[in-house]
């Protein structure tokens, strides 16, 4: 890189629209969509797509729910013109879609085009050229008149070739390439003499596409470009005003949504920003972005990660695994601050209610993402996210203090593993570390009495492989049970927390009950007990709190 850009690079001088409205704009509802994957995202691979695999794109994008695809560019290649005709031919296309085929300004391929079109319903034709300065002095050497020239002599092309076949509904579309780049008033100028010998109506629109074909400035600028255009162009209202921004500058996304803001009626891109150089702007998250404000975007993924998976195959290209909404891990938190916030988050949110969720922008059961994909653990992950999971897995909601407890277990075994701990390893963590552990006493069974008010815990269990009766006094079962434990290990046990819930499986219902215990001056730790009867798990628990004491105990001694 050199020390002075300016040397280099010129700054984009932006137009004058002191008056601009559009930042006071909403989007209030969804633009027309019109994908390009079929040929600006086709023309983008190092391998095409064939014709059965844009058949399978091609059928996914009706799926979804667009209305207008761009097929390919028919006069250019035998493979688009081939799948047009298949297209046509098979009856592949719905009545409510409309397919759309790119051509130059030039009167051979526009006549091939139309002829692959033949016997559609209804179909867009859509021609280019490019009109801005670098285009005119360096590739075409002409001037303005020459450019414009081209623009129209192309259209009246088009006219007269389309009039051929009055069965078909044809639909016009012209597009300035490197508008973005073009003097404003001489972009209006070509598109009104293209418009003017069109002649479109109120009823029988044509589609004025306006492309950042480079990103030239910041969004804003391309939100001016095109509130000019929309404010000054000639027939406005028998024109829809299409945008079909690219990625130069990574601000795609942003120049659509301010363009929209701005008077666009319809987007033109690629599913996951595929397209030439940076890509074409991204629908899905064009379209996400809408539904997290409240906007139905008419369009359909509830199955982002088929539809995801489908692009890959089709393309060879990897979706980002950070990408917006469709991203493998986008909906995952790994930091133990963010997991604890979801998890709030995700209890305190009501089903019928206002999705709100911190870090959360959309819920992920939407677009088909399980909650396992939320909350993910690894060395970096606390308490919230490894009690998450396991509640989502079991239905055991730990309490506070015994989330710390055994976040640190999977801690733990995380840090020597270096690895992703997944749910089902917490869950076995979780198992093998409490429920798992029977030693030294194995609970067989307990019996409770009340006498006037005394309650006296019979406890059964096998210690060293022998069936042993310890029983105990208090005033209530838990009490009694901690003194009949106290009694037979010889040491104190005092209980420090005591929690209990029910979880429900089909048409049974269990509960759990975890006791933090202290054992003498040790430190205190839980037990977990689980049994149809309440009463029943909370003895358990205790129990599993003694042999946890017992067998660390143990362990110290020996180390």
């Amino acid at each position: 890189m050199i020390t002075n850009p300016a040397d280099k690079y010129r700054r984009f001088k932006s137009i004058q629209l002191s008056d601009r409205q559009w930042p006071n704009k909403t989007i209030e509802h969804a633009p027309i969509w019109m994908s390009t994957d079929l040929r600006d995202g086709n023309q983008a691979l190092i391998d095409p797509m064939s014709v059965e695999t844009k058949m399978r794109f091609f059928k996914q994008l009706v799926e979804i729910g667009f209305k207008e695809i761009e097929v390919g560019f028919p006069s250019a290649s035998e493979t688009d013109f081939n799948f047009v005709r298949r297209l046509i031919e098979e009856g592949h296309i719905p009545d409510d879609v409309t397919i759309e085929v790119l051509t130059q300004a030039r009167e051979d391929l526009i006549a091939s085009t139309v002829s692959s079109l033949q016997g559609a319903k209804r179909a867009i034709v859509h021609m280019y050229n490019p009109i801005a300065p670098d285009f005119r002095d360096i590739v075409y050497k002409t001037d303005k008149a020459g450019v414009r020239a081209i623009a129209e002599r192309g259209t009246q092309w088009v006219k007269d070739y389309t009039d051929k076949y009055p069965e078909t509904e044809w639909i016009y579309q012209y597009s300035p390439e490197a508008f973005s780049s073009t003097e404003i008033e001489f972009a209006k100028e070509v598109c009104d003499a293209v418009s003017a010998i069109w002649q479109p109506t109120a009823k029988h629109k044509m589609i004025i596409n306006l492309p950042a074909t480079v990103e030239m400035a910041t969004p804003n600028t391309y939100a001016d470009q095109i509130e000019w255009m929309h404010r000054n162009m000639d027939r406005r209202d028998s024109i829809i005003l299409s945008v079909h921004p690219h990625n130069d500058r990574g601000t795609a996304v942003a120049a659509t949504e301010l363009a929209v803001m701005a008077g666009a009626d319809r987007v033109e891109g690629c599913l996951f920003g595929n397209g030439e150089r940076t890509g074409n702007v991204d629908l899905v998250t064009l379209a996400l972005n809408l539904y997290s404000q409240g906007i139905s975007p008419n369009l359909d993924f509830s199955k982002l990660d088929e539809v995801r998976q489908l692009v890959e195959q089709c393309t060879h290209l990897p979706v980002h695994p950070r990408h917006p909404y469709a991203g493998e891990l986008v909906f995952t938190a790994f930091s133990g601050s963010h997991q604890d916030a979801i998890k709030k988050g995700f209890a305190q949110q009501d089903t019928d209610g206002v999705w709100k969720v911190p870090y959360l922008p959309i819920d992920p059961a939407d677009v088909n993402r399980s909650y396992e994909d939320v909350v993910r653990v690894n060395s970096q992950s606390g308490k919230g996210g490894v009690s998450f999971l396991l509640q989502q897995e079991t239905g055991f909601e730990l309490p506070r203090r015994l989330q710390i407890e055994f976040s640190k277990v999977v801690q733990k075994v995380s840090d020597i593993s270096g690895k992703e701990i997944t749910s089902t390893d917490i869950v076995d963590l979780f198992e093998s570390e409490y429920l798992a552990v029977t030693t030294p006493y194995d609970y067989h069974s307990s019996k409770i009495q009340n006498d006037k008010g005394i309650v006296t815990t019979g406890i059964i269990a096998h210690h060293n492989n022998i069936e042993t009766l310890f029983s105990g006094q208090g005033n209530g079962p838990v009490d009694a049970a901690v003194d009949a434990l106290s009694i037979q290990i010889g040491q104190p046990i005092s209980v420090v927390d005591y929690h209990e819930h029910g979880i429900q499986s089909g048409s049974d219902s269990e509960a759990v009950c975890y006791v933090e215990i202290k054992v003498g001056d040790l430190q205190a730790l839980h037990g977990v007990g689980q049994d149809k009867n309440i009463t029943t798990a909370a003895v358990k628990a205790l129990l599993n709190g003694v042999n946890r004491m017992l067998s660390q105990q143990q362990l110290a001694q020996v180390s």
